[in-house]
C-alpha cells in the first residue's frame, strides 16, 4: 500500500466515510465544491487546495500520527 507523501498538506481531516465534499473553507480564498472519493490506500488531496483526507482507522490514519 502506499504511504503518505512525505509533503506536508496545509490542512488534515481525519473522516469518517469514504466520500467526502471540500469546498476549500470559507470566504474568497475557497473553491468550488468538489467530491472525493478515498481510495483502499485511506487518503486523498484535494486538487484545489491540497488538504488532505484520512480514513478513520485506517493505516493511513495510524502513518499520520494521528489517533484513529
Amino acid at each position: 500500500m502506499p504511504a503518505l507523501p512525505t509533503h506536508p498538506a496545509p490542512a488534515t481531516e481525519i473522516v469518517t466515510k469514504t466520500r467526502v465534499a471540500c469546498d476549500g473553507g470559507e470566504g474568497a480564498l475557497g473553491h468550488p465544491r468538489v467530491w472525493l472519493s478515498l481510495p483502499e490506500e485511506g487518503w486523498i488531496d484535494c486538487g484545489y487546495c491540497d488538504k488532505r483526507y484520512i480514513l478513520e482507522g485506517t493505516e493511513a490514519a495510524k502513518g499520520a500520527g494521528t489517533a484513529a
